[in-house]
C-alpha cells in the first residue's frame, strides 16, 4: 500500500495544498514550524481517524475556518482506493470511500492503513496507562476496524454507568441495585469483547515486539509486554466466558468502592500494558536511548503485525524522528524499514537522514502566511 496523492484544504497551517507522492522513501526536509509534520499527521488521520499529536479535532482545523478537507488517493496491490474526510468544528465529520459517502466515518477505516511513529511516542513508555491503551486499540482496530464501533459502544455504557454512581451519592445501595445490575451486564459485554480483542493483539505483538527490539538496540535485551487486567486477571483470560466472569467478579467486588467514589473501578478503561527489558519495567527505569528503542520497537511490531494478518504493508511514517537517534540506532532503523511500501519521513535538516535511505526529497517552507511544498535534489 502506498499514498499517490494527497491534497488539503483548509487543514493546520495549509488553506490548500495538493502533493504527488512515490512509492518507496520520501523524506521532506524543512525548519521546525513549517508543515511537515501536519501533511504526514493527515495521512495518518485518514487511517485512524484520529491524530498522533492532539486529542481535538477542532485543532485539525485552520483558524478562522469552519471545516478541514483531507483527500488521500492510495494504492493497493496497483488496485486504486481513495478516501476524503471532512473535519467540522460544529458538527459529525463525514468521509467518502471511492467518491461514495459512507453512513458513519468509522466506516472509513480500514481503507488507508498507516503506522506512525513521532516524539510523543516516548508516553508509550513514560506516559500514563492511557496511552498504552490507545497504542492497543489502534492496533486492533486497523487490523479489525469493527473494534471501533466495539469502543464507542464501551465508552457509551462507561458514561451511563459513572452517571448512575454519581447519582447515587447519599442513597442505600439497594435503591439502584436494579439499574446497577442491568448497566453491568452492558458493561461485562461490551468490556469481554475489547478486552479479548487487546489480548489478541497483544499475541500477534508478543513475537514481533522481542524481533524489532533486537533490530532497532544496538544493545542485545529482551523487550516483552504483559497485559495487566483491572480484575486482577492477566493473561491467563483466553475466552470470552473467562474474561466475563473475571469482570463480573471484580465488580461485584469493588461495588462498595464504586458507590462510595461515584465512579466505575474495573473494566477495560482502567487496564494498562506492562512493557519490561529484561525483565525490570520499563517506565520509570528505561534511559532515553533505551526509550526510544522500546517506543520504535512498539511501532515496527505493529508494522508487522498489521502486514502478517492483512498481507498488504502499511504506510509508515517516521516523523522528525533521527535527529533523536544515535549513528548506530539510525542506521538499524533505516535498515528495517527497507521492506516498506512507502516510508513517509520527516527531518528539520538533510543530513539527519541516513544515507542508506534514498527516494524523492520534498522542501516544505512557509512564505506569506502560506506553507509551500516544492521537490527537492
Amino acid at each position: 500500500m502506498w499514498v499517490s496523492h494527497i491534497a488539503l484544504t483548509d487543514f493546520r497551517s495549509y488553506g490548500k495544498a495538493s502533493l504527488e507522492l512515490p512509492s518507496g522513501p520520501s523524506v521532506l526536509v524543512g525548519p521546525n514550524g513549517q508543515g511537515k509534520t501536519n501533511l504526514v499527521e493527515a495521512i495518518g488521520y485518514v487511517a485512524t481517524l484520529s491524530s498522533h499529536r492532539v486529542s481535538s479535532d477542532a485543532a485539525l482545523i485552520r483558524q478562522g475556518r469552519e471545516a478541514a478537507l483531507i483527500q488521500v488517493a492510495a494504492k493497493v496491490d496497483s488496485r486504486p482506493i481513495s478516501v476524503e474526510v471532512t473535519l467540522n468544528r460544529t458538527g459529525a465529520n463525514q468521509a467518502r470511500v471511492n467518491k461514495n459517502r459512507v453512513p458513519r466515518i468509522r466506516e472509513a477505516l480500514g481503507n488507508i492503513r498507516c503506522v506512525v511513529f513521532a516524539p510523543e511516542d516516548l508516553r508509550l513508555v513514560r506516559g500514563d496507562p492511557s496511552e498504552r491503551r490507545r497504542f492497543l486499540d489502534e492496533l486492533m482496530v486497523q487490523v479489525a476496524p469493527r473494534y471501533a464501533g466495539l469502543r464507542l459502544d464501551y465508552e457509551r455504557v462507561l458514561k451511563q454507568r459513572n452517571a448512575l454512581l454519581r447519582s447515587s451519592a447519599g442513597r442505600g445501595s439497594d435503591a439502584i441495585s436494579a439499574s446497577l445490575a442491568a448497566w453491568d451486564e452492558q458493561l461485562i459485554a461490551a468490556g469481554t469483547e475489547l478486552m479479548l480483542g487487546r489480548l489478541n493483539a497483544l499475541r500477534w505483538l508478543a513475537p514481533a515486539l522481542k524481533t524489532a527490539y533486537q533490530q532497532i538496540s544496538p544493545i542485545p535485551a529482551e523487550l516483552t509486554a504483559e497485559y495487566r487486567s483491572s480484575t486482577g486477571e492477566t493473561q491467563d483470560l483466553r475466552n470470552s466466558e473467562d474474561v466475563a466472569a473475571a469482570l463480573r467478579v471484580a465488580l461485584l467486588a469493588q461495588r462498595s468502592a464504586e458507590l462510595a467514589r461515584g465512579v466505575t473501578l474495573v473494566g477495560p478503561h482502567r487496564d494498562d500494558l506492562e512493557i519490561s527489558l529484561d525483565g525490570t519495567l520499563a517506565k520509570g527505569f528505561a534511559s532515553h536511548g533505551e526509550s526510544w528503542s522500546i517506543c520504535l520497537a512498539l511501532r515496527m511490531a505493529s508494522f508487522s503485525v498489521i502486514t502478517e494478518i492483512t498481507q498488504d504493508h502499511p504506510i509508515l511514517v517516521l516523523d522528525d524522528v533521527f535527529a533523536e537517534l544515535d549513528s548506530q540506532r539510525r542506521e538499524r532503523l533505516a535498515h528495517s524499514v527497507s521492506s516498506a511500501d512507502q516510508v513517509l519521513i520527516t527531518a528539520a535538516v538533510a543530513a539527519d537522514i541516513p544515507t542508506g535511505l534514498g527516494g524523492q526529497r520534498f522542501e516544505v517552507a512557509k512564505s506569506a502566511g502560506e506553507t509551500h511544498i516544492s521537490a527537492g535534489k
